[in-house]
């Protein structure tokens, strides 16, 4: 999604009118949430003992990519000693069941409860949803997962009442694909469920206000965390492309072992140089 391209009537830019960055009113009220994530106690206390937990929300693919991300952020020397990570997505648990149903969530509670974590240390969420099987052609399908991953937002916010922003990245590569799981266009088109979704936000909607003082605390601050499509071999300006052995061999959609690898190195790089993720993930000096 290149700044300057146009997508069937969509402009480019990951925010909308060709901007890879958010608007600067966005921007400020980012920075005001991150200026707000400190160490929490079991009762989302400040506290010099306490924690900040990153949790990951998603799919198989998620799963495995965060799964991957993890045991690098934490073998890495610059990560604040104060960061706890706990990856809470979960193979086949899509966006409209996590939308709908209470399972995922329970896991996800399980998951933090087993670490030694409460939900009022949460602060930090990592999304990558879609569907599967969609078939709805653009952009039915893609305003589907809009609508989801709105909800999703809202629940983190029930479930985690200290939650401050949220990151969200759309799907890898499927131009592999040998099923009808995830493939392309969809995959690619995912993206602007994501970009739909933070404009929604940006543009004052209610239902994903951020802000308590501005009303009821609906919604955790949105950004793009990295985005991860390139088509395939064609190298991106930044040079990322997909080879067909970083897909399964399986099914073409799901990451090989090359692909997690990869997607938890710009996962790490993203948040240890992203100067609106840097404050919390690296250590102080």
């Amino acid at each position: 999604m290149t700044s300057g391209d146009r997508y069937k009537g969509e402009d480019g830019g990951l925010y909308g009118k060709g901007l890879n960055v958010p608007p600067p009113v966005h921007r400020d009220a980012a920075l005001r949430e991150l200026a707000m994530i400190r160490p929490l106690d079991e009762q989302g206390k400040p506290s010099p003992g306490g924690k900040v937990v990153l949790i990951s929300i998603g799919m198989s693919n998620t799963t495995q990519e965060f799964s991957a991300f993890k045991s690098l952020a934490e073998a890495d020397h610059e990560r604040s000693p104060d960061l706890y990570i706990v990856d809470g997505a979960q193979g086949g648990q899509t966006a409209r069941i996590w939308a709908t149903r209470e399972e995922p969530w329970n896991v996800l509670l399980q998951r933090l409860q087993k670490a030694g974590i409460t939900p009022e240390q949460v602060q930090v969420v990592w999304v990558k949803q879609a569907n599967a099987q969609p078939r709805e052609p653009f952009p039915a399908a893609a305003r589907e997962l809009q609508d989801q991953l709105a909800t999703i937002m809202r629940l983190s916010r029930v479930r985690f009442p200290n939650v401050r922003v949220a990151y969200l990245s759309s799907r890898i590569y499927a131009g592999y694909a040998t099923t009808t799981l995830n493939p392309e266009p969809h995959a690619f088109e995912s993206a602007f469920s994501v970009r739909w979704l933070i404009q929604e936000q940006i543009g004052g909607g209610p239902d994903l206000n951020y802000d308590p003082d501005a009303g009821r605390g609906a919604s955790p601050l949105l950004l793009w965390g990295p985005y991860l499509w390139a088509d395939g071999l064609n190298p991106r300006s930044d040079g990322l492309t997909w080879g067909r052995s970083e897909l399964s061999p399986a099914d073409g959609t799901h990451p090989s072992d090359t692909g997690r690898r990869k997607v938890a190195r710009i996962l790490l790089d993203f948040f240890k140089t992203y100067d609106l993720a840097r404050p919390w993930f690296v250590r102080s000096p």
